[in-house]
């Protein structure tokens, strides 16, 4: 998470298309809020998510509705988490009519399949599915300006959490030959340049990855342990030296994902319980 966080409007129009509303949860996670988006140009729209449920979301809705002289007739949940799915009912309230999309739904909701596209005046959205941050994860092309609704997997301040390394990476790999244009996050503001924030993700992993097999390297170099292995939680302390004691069970949390990612590969083993080292195969 950034430190300094850049101020963002509760409502702002973002493109000729495209209008943010904060989901009024600002939090170390949130950012400066769940970005929630109403797309399209006339009468009915398309809204991208639904904040996790606060009162100032639905009253900021009603009141960009009611400016627009528009409703909402269709909403894509990109993917299960509260904070994006939590408004959904208030959305109801207020739209009675709109149908709800979501990759493997809830009850009551449509599914969404990779590459379905989702149409609406001024605006046509093609749905990606890229896990990672979370199984059921979509983003979506908006193919009028060539841009990417990334969802979670790609912030527009800091770095991105996920269940499944691997998978996370693979994801943003394909995500990056999607579009061309900017990227409007799940969290934090636009990304002018969507596909060279998503190279620099994946510099950023790559080097995690890096740091942390120099570490193994340098115990087996070193022979300070009879396994040549390192406890995760030693890791962190030469990996992030310079973040604070207080951040380290989470930067741990990462470093374990890291490590679970490379023992797949064959890269790293666990020769001991809870001591990581190269694998031998690796080494040679």
């Amino acid at each position: 998470m950034a430190t300094v966080l850049v101020q963002l409007q509760e409502i702002e129009r973002l493109s000729a298309r495209v209008i943010r509303i904060l989901g009024g949860n600002p939090g170390k996670f949130t950012l400066q809020g769940t970005n929630t988006y109403l797309v399209g140009q006339g009468p009915k729209r398309l809204l991208i998510d639904t904040g996790e449920g606060k009162p100032v979301w639905s009253q900021s809705l009603k009141n960009v509705l009611s400016q627009e002289q528009a409703s909402v007739d269709q909403a894509i949940l990109t993917h299960w988490h509260p904070d994006h799915v939590g408004g959904v009912q208030d959305l109801l309230k207020i739209s009675p009519g709109a149908t709800i999309f979501k990759n493997q739904p809830s009850q009551g909701q449509h599914n969404i399949t990779d590459g379905q596209k989702f149409r609406t005046e001024g605006a046509t959205l093609r749905a990606f599915h890229c896990p990672g941050h979370a199984v059921d994860h979509m983003a979506l092309i908006l193919e009028e300006e060539d841009a990417m609704f990334t969802g979670d997997n790609v912030l527009g301040q800091g770095t991105a959490v996920f269940e499944d390394l691997a998978t996370y990476m693979s994801s943003l790999e394909k995500m990056q030959h999607q579009f061309s244009g900017q990227a409007y996050p799940g969290h934090g503001p636009i990304i002018q340049d969507g596909k060279a924030k998503i190279e620099e993700y994946i510099h950023h992993r790559k080097q995690r990855e890096d740091q942390i097999l120099d570490v193994l390297s340098s115990k087996e170099e070193n022979g300070t342990s009879s396994s040549g292995g390192w406890k995760s939680a030693d890791m962190v302390k030469i990996i992030y030296k310079e973040v604070p004691e207080s951040l380290h069970a989470a930067a741990e949390r990462g470093v374990l994902q890291v490590l679970e990612k490379l023992e797949k590969e064959g890269r790293v083993q666990c020769p001991e319980e809870g001591l990581w080292a190269l694998s031998k195969k690796a080494a040679l």
